[in-house]
């Protein structure tokens, strides 16, 4: 018997033969990508969205989180009282004003920082790593810090009564204006370096040649960051806009650290306000009511911001 007697061959239709792959045995079927994306959907949906789910069930209750506490249905009440609670809109008020005054102020330090980090400075890569390193410190590290200099009898009045200057002395917590004015300036100090090390990559990959065609065109250094570098480092400037109004909707770590939302709601914010509600007055539903609302403002806050960078784009 032939040794190609005990291989049959697959017959073809025209009476050929053709040869069939061996079939391997041991090895199982590729697994599709559903055990890798497992963890994430778990997460996402059994955490993420259940709690989004629950809060927003939370909110049309009268309730003070206590489990033996039977919990009474308000339906829209609490959202009712929420729009003609005037704490609520004058926090509303501050993450506004904080929003443009921090953004403003990060993105012009940013950029000028970045722009001298480009130019020949000498220990560039020092003051670099002085500029980042407020963003990896964690505020509640450093807002003793901040309370202690700007105390009544801190460094700051210290060092203005040290130089004449003993009418600048104040209680800076104490005064609504002054006791903001602390919250925002530490944000900034925090996070100005974020802001730098991104215009600083984005600069990065401006073409050189660009840059030469400007000054041989005669522009100075000035107008050359207005008119050429600035232009050209929208994209970042847009993402640092979007971040920057999100994460303001969500500040809390240094307005509670700093002056507890204080003096009278002078520093409250969305996120403060929904901390005294919910653990000092202990009104759960009210809380998550507001929760809700500043989901729903953080949500139509990107989307706008989205939908208009998109137009821009296509303009």
């Amino acid at each position: 018997m032939s040794i190609s007697a005990t291989l049959p061959d697959a017959v073809t239709p025209t009476g050929g033969a053709r040869a069939v792959a061996p079939r391997r045995r041991g090895l199982r079927p590729a697994a599709n990508g559903l055990p890798w994306i497992l963890p994430a959907i778990v997460v996402v949906v059994g955490l993420i969205y259940f709690s989004i789910g629950y809060t927003g069930y939370v909110s049309t209750l009268d309730w003070n989180g206590f489990i033996l506490t039977e919990p009474t249905f308000l339906g829209l009440a609490n959202f009712a009282e929420m729009f003609g609670d005037p704490v609520f809109w004058k926090a509303l008020t501050h993450t506004a004003v904080f929003y443009v005054v921090t953004f403003t102020v990060q993105t012009a330090l940013g950029f000028t920082f970045a722009a001298l980090m480009h130019s020949q400075v000498y220990l560039r890569g020092v003051y670099k790593v002085v500029v980042f390193v407020p963003t990896v410190l964690a505020p509640a590290t450093m807002a003793p810090v901040f309370r202690q200099i700007f105390d009544a009898d801190g460094q700051l009045n210290t060092l203005l009564r040290a130089v004449g200057l003993d009418g600048l002395a104040q209680t800076w917590l104490a005064g609504g204006t002054t006791a903001m004015g602390v919250v925002m300036l530490a944000t900034i100090w925090q996070w100005t370096g974020l802001t730098f090390i991104l215009f600083y990559a984005a600069m990065s990959q401006i073409d050189t040649e660009i840059l030469e065609a400007a000054r041989m065109d005669g522009s100075g250094n000035l107008r050359t960051l207005w008119s050429v570098v600035w232009p050209m480092c929208k994209g970042t400037t847009v993402a640092l806009a979007t971040l920057g109004l999100i994460g303001a909707l969500k500040t809390f770590d240094w307005p509670y650290l700093i002056t507890k939302g204080g003096p009278n709601y002078a520093t409250e914010f969305l996120g403060t306000y929904i901390y005294h509600t919910m653990l000092s007055e202990k009104r759960f539903g009210y809380a998550a009511a507001i929760s809700v609302a500043l989901l729903v403002l953080a949500l139509a806050c990107g989307v706008f911001m989205s939908l208009r960078n998109r137009h821009e784009g296509k303009a």
